[in-house]
């Protein structure tokens, strides 16, 4: 006990140390100085200057806890104040000032950089002289002679760049193949008096060449579209995912769709779409007339290997019982040629578990068999051709049984389920449609003694144990939404079970089992409702903060704080008084409060009796994590982070099994559990190894004031939990 003491002592102490290293001052030259921070700040209040920090030629190397140094280069910090300047006047401030001021403590510099705005120029007169009628009808129909350039608006050279790339982004997609930005210039008049710009926009005639007369710009339309390479898959499949189709106008972003399409499809390795114009081509071209030319498309692809096979051994360890599995699996990607995966996976493992008495063996075996249907598209009767070409969807067909042989009981599931899955033509918003989610859970064996113990013992009868021993058919349906981009990420999902069942058994008269719930195949089903929301939010703590956009999952490049909150209810009601257990809610472990051990927290102030078949009363009806975490560079592929959480499990309703387990808003605030902790992170941008040490810190189920807080009255062997993952943890 001693040694565990002084090991909580000094563990705090070694890390730092670890982290920390020796002293960075250590081999400077007397005139160097180590840059510590740039900051960029502006006189006026109302230009905001947080993206600034990336036109900063020299950044401080490494980020919390590191030991790297840079030295301070004059010769940058006066590159970075041009830069500064040249960005405020793309930004419309043509007359701004940089200037620079220079903190020094202990041979540490923070560079600030100063600016002075002045004004912002206004856009007093804006025209558009389009050579071209055909284009310029095309760009009046489409509002974009009211657009950014406005009289009054904001001007600035960032803002003609985006009008530069609008426009051609639009007529590169309603035919004007050839069209580029180069071909749309401005003429920019200022008046520094009154800080006003008289802005005019060109679009000449088309010159195929430096040395030939000017045209009407051609226009292209898709002729004839044929497929090279392309035998191993089905003819509607490569019409279902080439976006573009004959007699259409040529649209770069139609291309690009079907680039993506074929992409995601896991039959096809590659693709190269080549567009042919007819030889004759500039003869068509016109001073007169805009010309119409055919294009010639041929999509080339090539294969990936159809067949392949993973083999995954594993080694387990359940509260100290150790055993091993094997996990085999077969993905055949193009089983009907029209890309479409089966995937069938195995698992077999085994486990001896200790400390059981009264039964016939002490090992678990289970053996576990998935079949899955992925198709590239949505299988259903309704959904039009044009419909799947517009989504970028799939739909998932998934038959599994598992077997599981303990010496307690025997346990049989079985699953089937016809899911869809779709994203949004952007990319940020994706969706899930569990159309039918069918789960039938059989007991069919439970020995003596654990019936008598647990299940028939009137002095230890536990309802929620009972309920979940039985057999037990979810007929389930659910639809969920995420969305996500660098800084933020939204998860939502509902779900309900039983309703149509429960509506059949009303009508039909459905038969009842003893405690007056609706049979249906002779077996109680569950009816519930539930509904979960989850969002994390990342900030930026140090101004040189940037998300790689190669990789926006991958390493930060400084110090960044992540929020994240999650809220789940589910309500049995109906033809169920309790959740199933694999629907009911837990708390602790590596990616909720993670100062407890996962399912040994809650429900509310409960406090748990027996540790062997406990977890289940720890569970509850409704769910909240709070969770911050301060995350950054240590060295090579190594993060470190430090991380408070916050939460606790409830059940809705008062079973006399979970004392202290009902949720009562009154008591929130006393009922939620507090931890802190330190963590370690392998960052290989792919995949994330992760150690996280959490320690209580406020403890809702306690017996004295000690327990009750931790943080103040701290006891390592008490207090901690060690937890390795894979990923991060929000």
């Amino acid at each position: 006990m001693r040694r565990l003491r002084l090991l909580y002592l000094f563990l705090p102490s070694a890390i730092f140390l670890l982290m920390m290293g020796c002293s960075p001052l250590k081999g400077l030259k007397d005139d160097e100085l180590i840059l510590k921070r740039n900051v960029v700040r502006s006189v006026d209040d109302s230009v905001n200057v947080s993206g600034y920090i990336d036109y900063i030629q020299q950044k401080p190397q490494g980020s919390m806890f590191s030991r790297k140094r840079t030295i301070l280069d004059t010769a940058l910090v006066t590159v970075s104040m041009r830069n500064l300047q040249q960005m405020m006047e793309n930004k419309g401030y043509l007359n701004a000032d940089v200037d620079t001021a220079m903190y020094i403590r202990d041979r540490r510099a923070t560079v600030a950089y100063v600016i002075s705005p002045h004004h912002q120029y206004k856009v007093r007169n804006a025209w558009y002289d389009v050579a071209d009628p055909h284009i310029d009808s095309l760009l009046r129909a489409g509002g974009f002679y009211k657009g950014d350039l406005s009289r009054g608006n904001a001007f600035s050279a960032d803002r003609l760049k985006e009008e530069q790339l609008k426009f051609t982004s639009y007529l590169t997609n309603h035919g004007y193949r050839n069209f580029n930005k180069q071909m749309l210039t401005f003429d920019v008049d200022t008046s520094r008096q009154y800080h006003l710009a008289d802005v005019a926009l060109y679009i000449g005639l088309y010159r195929p060449n430096s040395q030939s007369a000017s045209y009407l710009h051609p226009r292209y339309y898709i002729n004839k579209v044929t497929y090279n390479g392309a035998d191993f898959l089905r003819e509607n499949t490569l019409h279902t995912n080439t976006i573009f189709q004959p007699g259409e106008l040529y649209s770069d972003k139609k291309v690009q769709d079907t680039y993506n399409r074929f992409a995601r499809l896991q039959a096809v390795r590659s693709t190269n779409i080549t567009f042919t114009e007819p030889v004759n081509a500039d003869s068509l071209l016109s001073d007169s007339a805009s010309a119409l030319i055919p294009l010639d498309v041929q999509v080339n692809l090539t294969k990936r290997k159809p067949h392949s096979i993973q083999v995954q051994p594993e080694g387990t360890n359940t509260s100290g019982d150790f055993g091993a599995a094997l996990s085999v699996t077969y993905e055949n990607r193009n089983i009907f040629h029209g890309s479409e995966v089966f995937s069938l996976s195995t698992r077999a493992a085994f486990e001896a578990i200790r400390g059981l008495e009264g039964y016939d063996t002490n090992n678990y075996f289970e053996f576990g068999i998935e079949g899955k249907f992925t198709f590239p598209t949505f299988i259903a009767p309704w959904v039009s051709t044009d419909y799947q070409r517009r989504h970028n969807a799939k739909t998932e067909v998934v038959v599994s049984y598992n077997r599981q042989n303990r010496p307690e009981f025997h346990r049989r599931v079985f699953t089937g389920a016809w899911r869809y899955r779709w994203r949004n033509s952007v990319g940020n918003v994706s969706y899930l449609y569990d159309f039918l989610d069918l789960n039938y859970v059989s007991m069919p064996w439970i020995s003596d003694t654990f019936r008598r113990d647990y299940l028939d013992n009137n002095t230890n009868r536990n309802a929620i144990l009972k309920y979940n021993y039985e057999d037990l058919f979810i007929m389930k349906t659910g639809f969920g939404i995420t969305y996500s981009d660098k800084y933020n990420s939204l998860k939502a999902n509902v779900e309900t079970a039983g309703n149509l069942l429960y509506g059949l058994a009303s009508i039909f008269k459905f038969p009842k089992n003893d405690n007056g719930d609706y049979k249906a195949f002779r077996i109680a089903f569950a009816q519930y409702a539930k509904f979960d929301i989850d969002y994390t939010r990342l900030i930026a703590l140090s101004e040189d903060f940037r998300v790689n956009p190669d990789n926006p999952s991958g390493p930060l490049s400084s110090l960044s704080l992540a929020l994240h909150a999650r809220v789940g209810v589910a309500v049995p009601y109906a033809n169920s008084d309790m959740l199933p257990f694999e629907k009911r809610y837990f708390s602790g472990g590596a990616n909720s409060v993670r100062g407890w051990s996962v399912r040994t927290l809650g429900p509310g102030s409960y406090s748990r009796k027996d540790g062997r078949i406990d977890f289940i009363n720890q569970t509850g009806d409704m769910k909240i994590d709070l969770n911050a975490e301060l995350r950054g560079n240590l060295f090579w592929k190594f993060q470190g982070a430090l991380f408070l959480d916050a939460g606790n499990v409830w059940t809705l309703r008062d079973y006399a099994d979970q004392p202290g387990g009902i949720f009562k808003v009154t008591s929130l605030w006393k009922e939620m559990a507090v931890a802190y902790g330190v963590g370690l992170r392998m960052n290989f941008s792919y995949f994330v190894l992760r150690l996280d040490l959490g320690m209580k810190a406020v403890n809702p189920s306690y017996e004295n004031n000690k327990e009750h807080f931790p943080l103040v009255h701290p006891r390592f062997s008490r207090d901690y939990a060690l937890h390795f993952a894979v990923g991060m943890p929000f």
